[in-house]
């Protein structure tokens, strides 16, 4: 609502008066629906701008139903993967008039679910699950009743709710294949938790191994995905017949173990090279220089947010599962085998 003066309002009714309408054909043309003649569209568009009416948000959205707000739940914002992907996502539903509020699912867990439950109460229009979480109940209710996309998530399945997702077992591929065409046999991989996306990187680590002829050097140490996992990874790894090359889950415990291994006193990548995953902002730092699978997360929070928006408008079509293409990005932390 406008005003015309201070104790005169400019209100719905008022444009219909003056464009000679009712104020249910000035409220079809403020919400673009096309049951309006050409001449009241034009009359009620003229009122407006003489008028200098602004439609009142909250009022639209009881009207119509619709908030314009989507929740997005990520599983843990210290990773530096949300960075790229948030911004892929926010521009992409910026385009489409809708707006994110993002909630960290670390916190979220540890507060029992309240903040999903939140995005339930605000009556978002979408839902966005983002990166390996545990999946809940509170999850796969929320999912089945608010219009859902997961993003490189691929632990929950429901008949509505699209997939986008990197290719993980190809990335991984892509960097033994590296680290073997520089002539690195003793090739370790450090793994992530129990997720279907970190079970695909580790299958892939393996039988690209198997396929180079190295199955017998496959060698496996588990962890999560944070860089004090990858520095205590690392230590186990340096302590004792050290690897010439290491693969890792994604670059946040590369980083990790790269400190591990000059703490060792080992060189990288004179004495040990790594390739990370996600070629996330930490590794694109210079004094880092990271070789990592790039699986594009701007492109995926773009493809995500297109997804959504198909989705709110058709919400009982059949899920469909997209996956990213990876690509390697070398840079310093790779080097022919000492």
């Amino acid at each position: 609502m406008s005003r015309r003066g201070s104790d005169h309002p400019v209100t719905l009714r008022t444009v219909a008066e003056r464009a000679g309408v009712s104020k249910s054909s000035v409220s079809r043309v403020l919400q673009g629906s096309s049951r309006v003649s050409p001449e009241a569209r034009a009359a009620v568009e003229a009122a407006i701008a003489e008028l200098g009416y602004r439609p009142n948000a909250a009022a639209q959205s009881l009207g119509s139903r619709r908030t314009k707000t989507i929740g997005v739940l990520v599983n843990d914002l210290r990773q530096p993967w949300f960075v790229d992907f948030l911004e892929g996502l926010g521009e992409r539903l910026a385009e489409h008039d809708l707006h994110a509020f993002v909630a960290d699912g670390r916190l979220d867990r540890e507060l029992d679910d309240r903040l999903l439950h939140a995005f339930v109460d605000m009556s978002v229009d979408g839902l966005v699950l983002a990166g390996t979480m545990p999946v809940t109940d509170s999850i796969r209710e929320a999912a089945q009743r608010l219009p859902t996309v997961i993003a490189g998530m691929r632990d929950l399945t429901l008949p509505t709710v699209d997939v986008v997702a990197e290719d993980d077992a190809e990335g991984a591929r892509l960097a033994v294949e590296h680290l073997v065409g520089l002539g690195h046999e003793r090739i370790a991989h450090i793994a992530g938790p129990d997720a279907e996306v970190f079970r695909q990187r580790r299958a892939g680590y393996e039988e690209a191994m198997r396929a180079a002829g190295l199955a017998e050097h496959i060698r496996v140490i588990d962890a999560d995905i944070t860089e004090d996992d990858g520095f205590a990874c690392g230590a186990a790894l340096f302590a004792a017949d050290p690897p010439t090359a290491v693969f890792t889950v994604n670059d946040l415990v590369c980083v990790g173990a790269m400190a591990a291994a000059r703490d060792a006193g080992l060189a990288v990548p004179g004495d040990v090279s790594f390739v990370g995953f996600d070629d996330s902002s930490i590794a694109r730092m210079r004094w880092v220089g990271l070789t990592s699978v790039d699986i594009q997360p701007r492109a995926v929070g773009e493809l995500t947010a297109d997804l959504l928006v198909e989705r709110i408008a058709e919400p009982d079509r059949p899920a469909r599962e997209h996956l990213v293409a990876p690509a390697l990005r070398v840079r310093t932390s790779t080097a022919p085998r000492p």
